[in-house]
């Protein structure tokens, strides 16, 4: 299991298509993923869970992975945060 924090960095935060993003990169995995956001944990499969963090601009997440392609997972949610969702 690995862990890693990323912050959100694109101003409009984590809505509808940064949320689809992120489902769609990690259903490809078979780890498991989860998202936390203070007490809040979701699976990051689920594109309901996802959105109902609220992720506003600024913003801590912490990504939970477990599984054989752990560090694939977490590598592709970190890349997405780093380049905004493509955004701006």
């Amino acid at each position: 299991m690995i862990e890693q924090t990323v912050q959100v960095i694109n101003r409009a935060g984590v809505h509808a298509r940064p949320a689809s993003l992120i489902v769609a990169a990690i259903n490809r995995m078979k780890s498991q993923v989860f998202l936390k956001v203070d007490e809040n944990q979701i699976n990051a499969k689920s594109i309901l869970g996802v959105i109902t963090l609220a992720a506003a601009y600024g913003t801590k997440i912490k990504i939970i992975a477990d599984g054989e392609d752990e560090k694939e997972a977490v590598a592709a949610i970190v890349r997405l945060f780093e380049t905004k969702f493509e955004e701006e």
